[in-house]
């Protein structure tokens, strides 16, 4: 199954999606040059968001829902959290 959303029961009324993107107000966007690949927001992502690739930290915006946990655990301040859809 290569579909990206999260399916979750919900008891007798069959299954529904759960979008956790959907009430994203900010998004977080990593700073490669202040990165050093610790990986503590991986850690910290509730939902899964951060993934490595390559050796590399990188974050998916399928599933993210903007509570900033990564970059508020970033000992680099490597991610800054900004308004979705603005700049």
């Amino acid at each position: 199954m290569n579909d990206k959303r999260y399916y979750t029961p919900l008891g007798n009324d069959g299954m529904y999606v759960l979008d956790t993107a959907a009430w994203r107000t900010h998004r977080p966007v990593m700073n490669k040059e202040k990165c050093i690949n610790c990986g503590i927001c991986m850690g910290y992502c509730p939902v899964n968001s951060v993934y490595c690739e390559d050796k590399v930290f990188k974050i998916s915006y399928d599933f993210c829902k903007g509570c900033g946990l990564c970059a508020a655990e970033c000992p680099k301040k490597a991610i800054d959290m900004v308004p979705e859809g603005g700049k």
